[in-house]
């Protein structure tokens, strides 16, 4: 929890000697939860306020200010759709970079970006959820620009395949559904090979398990990458 979160809303009695704990409660505006459950644990008990129309609430998890309207909580103007989760920037002439605590329960979906940055050569990127090396089906079509070819790609193996990189940039867009539930993970990418070899791809596929992933590593097929940053986003589940 924050620095301002707390876990109750307490009423006091007339006649009643306050603490500083409890003047730090009243002198905080709205009250702000950790999450939607702390919310509702936090009204109705012994010395605590009873939940009415008009009671507002900030909730950490999503970053929306919610008012309760009599019969259900509302958030406070529009939830933006994407939430970013984590930043993580890449270091010089690695392989590989995992990213951890990229996926929770608060989100079912997620995007992830890859931009900025140059590989050492003309590399494939490829993404790996958790330790998992088998499993990945997917397929796809590419383009190649400098020679107006255009092909299918399927496969089934240690990894996904999502985007290029070159001398020039790395480029990757990756949409993962549901990889922190118990659940297959479905997956869509994107991405275009700015270097001499040219090529844009689209791909989708899945993870042929149920396991519950909090973590990925993006990885070269050969050669390293250096700077770009790695973004995850979380798409609202409402």
């Amino acid at each position: 929890m924050g620095a301002n979160a707390v876990t109750t809303v307490p009423v006091y009695t007339a006649g009643e000697v306050l603490t500083a704990a409890d003047l730090n409660i009243t002198n905080s505006g709205i009250p702000v939860f950790a999450t939607t459950v702390t919310r509702d644990a936090a009204f109705g008990s012994a010395g605590e306020k009873t939940l009415a129309e008009g009671q507002f609430a900030y909730i950490e998890a999503t970053n929306t200010t919610q008012y309760y309207d009599g019969s259900a909580w509302q958030s406070v103007g529009v939830s933006p759709g994407l939430v970013l989760v984590k930043a993580q920037t890449i270091g010089s002439a690695v392989s590989s970079v995992e990213v951890t605590g990229a996926f929770s329960s608060t989100y079912d979906n997620y995007l992830i970006s890859l931009e900025g940055g140059v590989a050492s050569t003309n590399v494939g990127l490829r993404l790996t959820l958790g330790a998992t090396a088998t499993g990945y089906l997917f397929a796809g079509t590419f383009v190649q620009y400098t020679s107006s070819t255009v092909g299918g790609q399927f496969g089934g193996g240690t990894n996904f395949e999502i985007g290029y990189g070159s001398t020039n940039a790395l480029s990757a867009e990756i949409v993962l559904g549901s990889p922190n539930l118990a659940k297959v993970t479905t997956f869509r990418s994107r991405g275009a090979d700015t270097g001499t070899t040219g090529y844009m791809n689209s791909y989708s596929g899945f993870l042929n398990n149920t396991t519950q992933y909090t973590a990925f590593t993006i990885a070269t097929t050969t050669g390293n990458m250096t700077g770009g940053t790695i973004r995850v986003y979380g798409y609202q589940n409402s």
